[in-house]
């Protein structure tokens, strides 16, 4: 039977997940919760972490590697963003210690960019990207990281060159809990589906129509009171007209179009967006956010000693 020798935990703005990991990263134990930064804020970040240590059975001398929200301004502790253009190396080296913590704990920096003509910054992506082995690569890649706030990432020779910020996910939840559209979509917007015709069809608007996507989500109000939309398409058609707005002014911006695009995506999001990603004539690989995020903390903590040193 393996020893557990450290644990990785992404910390995001609404979503928590920890796993306990062997000596080559192997994963031994999980846990998934909607213990993110909101939470963490009022809770505690030490004292939620180490509530699910404990429940884990995980010795109090356990180091532990983090990324995301955790080290934003408002979260455990800042770790100063690196600066783009940035090696993944240096992303992973700048990991800060936690002060006056029993055990090791370490939060991988976010990158910022800092022009000041698009400035823009990331927590938790920066990670992700370190562990695809095939980005350190020459040549250059763009990725699609979808989210509460998406991420469109070009990776030059190994290098994250330069990035833009969607808010997707975050005027999905805006608009259907606090705008009119509330109405049509009701209170527990209902989760779309890629094949699901009112999802498609909208996703072509927003592909087709970006500039105007102001104007189209009134259709979907409108549509619900003249033509019997109902919730449920209604969620579907917010989806759609997001999403394939997001697509198109990215495509136009990273030139996507020219060659195969990286999808890093878990289960419905890799769902919904690489169906969006084929409707624009985007070629697609997809790879598995959580794997990618394991495999970046893995990377981290082998830096620092955490497996090594344990096993």
């Amino acid at each position: 039977m393996r020893d557990t020798v450290a644990a990785l935990a992404d910390w995001g703005t609404t979503a928590f997940r920890l796993w306990l990991v062997a000596a080559d990263g192997l994963v031994l134990e999980e846990r998934r919760t909607d213990e993110g930064l909101l939470s963490a804020q009022s809770l505690g970040f030490a004292s939620i972490l180490q509530s699910h240590l404990a429940a884990m059975g995980a010795s109090e001398r356990l180091p532990v590697m983090i990324c995301g929200m955790a080290g934003a301004r408002q979260g455990w502790l800042e770790a100063p963003y690196v600066p783009s253009p940035a090696g993944f190396e240096a992303i992973l080296a700048g990991a800060v210690r936690v002060p006056d913590a029993l055990r090791e704990i370490r939060i991988v920096p976010g990158v910022a960019q800092g022009d000041a003509a698009a400035p823009d910054v990331m927590r938790g992506e920066e990670t992700q990207l370190a562990g695809i082995a095939n980005l350190r690569r020459e040549g250059r890649t763009i990725v699609c990281m979808p989210g509460t706030h998406s991420k469109w990432v070009e990776v030059r020779d190994g290098t994250l060159a330069s990035f833009r910020t969607w808010m997707t996910g975050e005027l999905f939840s805006v608009l259907s809990r606090h705008s009119i559209l509330r109405h049509s979509i009701g209170e527990a917007p209902a989760g779309a589906s890629e094949t699901d015709v009112a999802f498609l069809a909208w996703c072509e608007e927003g592909l087709a129509h970006p500039a105007e996507t102001a104007a189209l989500l009134f259709r979907i109000r409108a549509s619900s009171l003249l033509h019997d939309l109902s919730p449920e398409h209604a969620s579907a058609a917010l989806s759609g007209l997001l999403i394939g707005a997001e697509v198109a002014t990215a495509r136009r911006q990273f030139d996507a179009g020219a060659g195969e695009l990286l999808l890093v995506a878990s289960g419905r999001m890799a769902d919904l967006y690489g169906r969006a990603l084929s409707l624009a004539g985007i070629a697609v690989r997809t790879l598995d956010a959580d794997v990618a995020v394991r495999d970046g903390l893995t990377q981290a903590a082998r830096r620092f000693g955490m497996l090594e040193a344990a096993s």
